[in-house]
C-alpha cells in the first residue's frame, strides 16, 4: 500500500476517534438535554465521517475494488443527525410546557424558554431589536 494512503488512513483514523470521544464526553457530561444534543450530532457525525472517509481510502488503496457502502452510509448520516437532533429538542420543548406558534405574525416565534445565560438565543431576535421603540 502507498505510504502517503497509509498516513492519510490513520490521520482520519485517529481525527475520528477523537471527535467520536468528544462527542460522548458532551453527551455525558453536559448539564441539559439541549446542550447535550451538540455532542452525538455534532462531533460523532464528524468522527464516523472521518472513519467513513478512511475506508473509502483504505480499500482502493489496498487492491480492493471500490464500494458505495462508505458513501451511502455517509450520506445517510449527514441527513439523518440534524433530523433526529430537531425532532428530539421539539420533543424536549413540547415535554417542558412551551407552546411555539410555527407562523407568527411577526416572524419570530412566541414561549420558548429564556437562555440560561440571560442572552437572547442566536436564531432570534438580538438584544438591540427586542427593546421597546
Amino acid at each position: 500500500m502507498n505510504p502517503v494512503a497509509e498516513i492519510a488512513i490513520a490521520i482520519l483514523l485517529v481525527m475520528g476517534g477523537i471527535f467520536i470521544l468528544v462527542g460522548s464526553w458532551g453527551l455525558a457530561r453536559l448539564p441539559s438535554l439541549m446542550t447535550r444534543l451538540h455532542g452525538p450530532t455534532k462531533a460523532s457525525t464528524l468522527g464516523v465521517g472521518a472513519c467513513l472517509i478512511a475506508s473509502m481510502i483504505y480499500f482502493p488503496a489496498s487492491g480492493q475494488p471500490w464500494s458505495a457502502h462508505e458513501m451511502l452510509i455517509t450520506i445517510f448520516l449527514l441527513l439523518t443527525a440534524p433530523i433526529s437532533a430537531n425532532m428530539i429538542a421539539k420533543a424536549h420543548l413540547h415535554r417542558q410546557g412551551h407552546s411555539i406558534d410555527p407562523n407568527p405574525a411577526d416572524g419570530i416565534p412566541e414561549g420558548l424558554p429564556a437562555p440560561p445565560t440571560g442572552d437572547d438565543w442566536a436564531t432570534f431576535r438580538g438584544a438591540e431589536s427586542s427593546r421597546d421603540d
